[in-house]
C-alpha cells in the first residue's frame, strides 16, 4: 500500500487525491510520502529499546509446554528454558504468553461423578422424597465435610485462551 501512494505520488497526483483514491487518511498519506525521501525506504525502520530475549522459536517452545500442560507454572517455564541456555524473569514468561492470548486463570471445578454415582443419587433422591421431617434430623450429612482428594486447598491456575474455561483440560475436581 505505501509503494503504491509512492507511485501515486510520482504520477504527480497531491495528498488529497491519493488520500481520495486509497481511501487512506490524508495524514497517513503525507506521512508516508514524508519518509520516503528522509530514509529511502517506506518499510518499517528499527525503533529504539532493548531487543526482546525471547525468540519466536522460544516463544513456540512455551505456548507448546502450556497447551500440553495448562497447569504448569511459570517458574517451572522459567527452568525449563534454563536448560535452553535461554534467562528470563518469569514476569517475561508471563507476559509473553498474555500476549498471544494465554492468561493464568483460576480452572473451573466439576464433581467427580460417574454416571453410576449420577444414578444412585437420582434414585435415592426419588426413594426419599416424601419421608418426613423426623428422618431429616436424623442424618448425618457427610457432605458437609471437607475433604481434600488431590493435594491441599490452595490456589491453582491455568494458562488458557478466552471461552476455554469448560474444556477438559482447563478444569480441576
Amino acid at each position: 500500500m505505501r509503494k503504491k501512494v509512492i507511485e501515486i505520488y510520482q504520477s504527480g497526483k497531491g495528498y488529497k487525491a491519493i488520500s481520495k483514491a486509497l481511501g487512506l487518511p490524508r495524514t497517513t498519506v503525507r506521512a508516508i510520502i514524508y519518509k520516503w525521501p528522509k530514509h529511502g525506504t517506506v518499510e518499517n525502520l528499527p525503533r529504539s529499546g532493548r531487543p526482546t530475549k525471547i525468540t519466536p522459536r522460544v516463544q513456540r517452545q512455551l505456548i507448546q509446554e502450556v497447551t500440553k500442560d495448562p497447569t504448569t507454572t511459570s517458574k517451572e517455564l522459567q527452568a525449563s528454558l534454563g536448560s535452553v541456555k535461554v534467562s528470563v524473569h518469569d514476569s517475561t514468561i508471563r507476559k509473553r504468553l498474555g500476549k498471544n492470548g494465554l492468561h493464568g486463570r483460576v480452572p473451573r471445578r466439576k464433581r467427580l461423578l460417574s454416571k453410576k454415582n449420577i444414578t444412585a443419587r437420582l434414585s435415592f433422591a426419588r426413594k426419599h422424597l416424601d419421608d418426613p421431617q423426623d428422618f431429616w434430623e436424623n442424618t448425618l450429612w457427610t457432605d458437609e465435610t471437607k475433604i481434600e482428594l488431590f493435594g491441599r486447598s490452595v490456589s491453582h491456575y491455568v494458562w488458557r485462551k478466552s471461552n476455554t474455561a469448560f474444556q477438559k483440560k482447563n478444569i480441576i475436581p
